[in-house]
């Protein structure tokens, strides 16, 4: 008994709660006649409401609607809240016409509003607007939402504009934005409005102005049904009170009115399975491929540039780009990735434009080199197939510098060959008129004369074993790369000191500065050059903590100042910072 008493009191507590959720219909009359118009208010008292569904109006033409429209106030410390859904429409015959409730959900309940019962006669003289400012507004004002594609492939971008529409009977002076759709499940990017545009347009069926106040790309992240949240703002609108001035000319008012637009429903399709590629990586649209070389013909040890670039329509942030395969003899460093990108709202929704990694490769032998060719695919929504493009094979042509090493230790071109000497090579000449003066003739078979005479005898296997350390330091491919490393790091240090005060070229070269730096001291390859790999093999040198999360800091501000505003000072501090850290890392390995 004592669990069904507190069950019942639940219960009415529920109930008693729940009674205070009211959802009406009103008109804006009861009784009209078959040429006028009617507008029909659905309001709820509580916010957080959603899922509206209106009643089907089978013996009215909507005219007009959904517009949505939120008012909250605080009274002497109590507040309230009430958003309503208007529909303008208009009576198809005569007669007792029957207005059914609309429904929505709060809190995880179903609600509908009142039934309301409307007495529809002849055609008669229409009397003039009543002259309620919010009601103008709420006729003559409406926010609405349009979406080019509301059934988009994953990763298809789709194009959303936010127009108010407003007629000729009122004024637009001021709009602020109260609420943003946190668009879950979309990249987006937003499109900048320089200017607001007014333009003449239909807006059902009738004349009104219009503009743009929110643009925007989205690109779908997953498939599935999402959703686009609604927007809100505030509208300072100037509505007609009625009445004109001295000379006639009508006097306005300006209200403040808020208006939130409805959820859109996006169904993403997943892209297909049928002929994906095995080496697709998301890329959507419409793209070419282009891989390209600075310079085909170079000597060793100079520089030329590799470029891997796509180009087009589409998800292009959303995507990295195919790497390259180079031969073991050309060293690359790590790519740079730049990009020059604008957002596109024709053809292929998304972003417009070019992204490309450019590599630095430096030969260190001569020969020829060929780049293998790269593939790339992607989809194109418009056509619902997949497609892979492939480049041409490059070929570096190195026309001057040390031959490659074979696998035996010698090279190409180098001939072993054995010093001989003549036995003619040094004889005692003897002229009758060539007088030596007694002193002079002691020089004869004297130390000097003999050291001499043994020095050519003694500088052949010293040019021997020079000869050998030459051919061994040829070998040495390690060490070439190491000492090479040494005397880029030293070049771009230089070059980064030159680019002070430009933010990109100074950031890219200092950067290069600090991984050949590590290449020289620790004998890594560019690929083995992460933050991880550098703290372990510097705190195996015996590098402190604090020196190693110095030199961290200024890797991570190479990355980071490249998207930042930067000044030439900044740049400054930062190289001297460089310096510094170097110098420091020098001494304590």
């Amino acid at each position: 008994m004592k669990f069904k008493g507190t069950y019942i009191f639940l219960l009415l507590l529920t109930q008693a709660l729940f009674a205070q959720v009211a959802f009406k219909t009103k008109v804006s009359k009861n009784k009209l006649g078959v040429n006028q118009r009617l507008r029909v208010e659905f309001t709820i008292n509580k916010q957080g409401a959603d899922n509206f569904s209106p009643p089907n109006f089978k013996t009215f033409e909507v005219l007009g609607g959904p517009s949505q429209s939120v008012n909250q106030s605080w009274i002497n410390g109590k507040s309230s809240y009430s958003q309503t859904y208007s529909y303008i429409v208009s009576p198809i015959r005569k007669g007792n016409l029957r207005i059914s409730g609309a429904t929505i959900t709060y809190e995880g309940k179903r609600i509908q509003s009142n039934t309301v019962k409307v007495h529809v006669v002849e055609a008669i003289e229409l009397p003039k607007d009543p002259n309620d400012p919010d009601y103008i507004a709420n006729q003559n004002v409406h926010l609405e939402v349009l979406v080019s594609d509301t059934k988009p492939y994953v990763g298809e971008g789709i194009y959303v504009e936010y127009r108010l529409y407003f007629s000729n009977n009122v004024a637009i002076s001021d709009f602020d934005f109260k609420e943003f759709p946190a668009y879950k499940g979309f990249w987006n990017q937003d499109i900048k409005i320089d200017q607001i545009q007014v333009e003449n347009g239909k807006y059902q069926g009738e004349d009104y102005r219009y503009f743009a106040i929110k643009k925007t790309v989205l690109i779908p992240q997953k498939s599935g049904k999402l959703v686009l949240e609604p927007i809100k703002t505030d509208l300072i609108i100037g509505v007609p009170t009625g009445r004109g001035d001295f000379f006639g000319n009508p006097i306005t008012r300006n209200i403040r009115k808020s208006f939130k637009t409805f959820q859109k429903r996006i169904q993403v399709k997943p892209l297909p399975t049928k002929g994906k590629p095995a080496d697709f990586i998301g890329a959507v649209g419409d793209f070419d491929l282009r891989v390209s070389n600075s310079k085909q013909s170079l000597k060793a040890n100079e520089s030329t540039q590799l470029q891997v670039a796509v180009s087009g329509r589409g998800n292009l942030k959303l995507f990295s780009l195919p790497g390259i395969a180079t031969p073991n003899e050309l060293e690359v460093y790590t790519p740079e990735h730049k990009e020059n990108l604008k957002t596109s709202v024709a053809g292929i929704k998304g972003l417009k434009g070019k992204i490309y990694d450019q590599y630095t490769v430096v030969p260190q032998f001569k020969g020829k080199y060929k780049i293998p060719t790269v593939s790339f695919s992607y989809f194109n929504p418009k056509e619902e197939k997949y497609h892979t493009l492939t480049s041409e094979e490059l070929l570096i042509h190195v026309t001057e510098g040390k031959d490659l090493p074979t696998d035996s230790g010698g090279t190409k071109s180098a001939n072993n060959q054995k010093p001989v000497a003549a036995n003619n090579d040094f004889r005692y000449l003897q002229n009758s008129t060539f007088f030596v003066e007694k002193e002079s003739a002691s020089f004869f078979k004297s130390t000097l004369f003999y050291v001499l005479l043994l020095l050519p005898l003694l500088l052949i296997p010293l040019g021997v074993l020079l000869g050998k350390k030459q051919k061994a330091r040829a070998r040495d491919l390690i060490g070439n790369r190491t000492r090479k490393a040494d005397k880029l790091a030293r070049k771009y240090l230089s070059i980064a000191k030159k680019e002070l005060g430009k933010k990109e070229a100074f950031y890219v070269a200092l950067e290069k500065a600090l991984h050949n730096y590590l290449k020289a001291k620790l004998q890594i390859e560019t690929a083995e050059i992460s933050k991880e790999r550098i703290t372990e093999l510097l705190e195996r040198r015996g590098v402190s903590s604090q020196t190693i999360a110095a030199f961290i800091a200024v890797l991570d501000d190479c990355d980071f100042a490249r998207y930042a505003p930067v000044s030439k000072v900044t740049t400054q501090q930062e190289y001297d910072k460089a310096k510094e850290i170097i110098s420091k890392l020098d001494k304590q390995l």
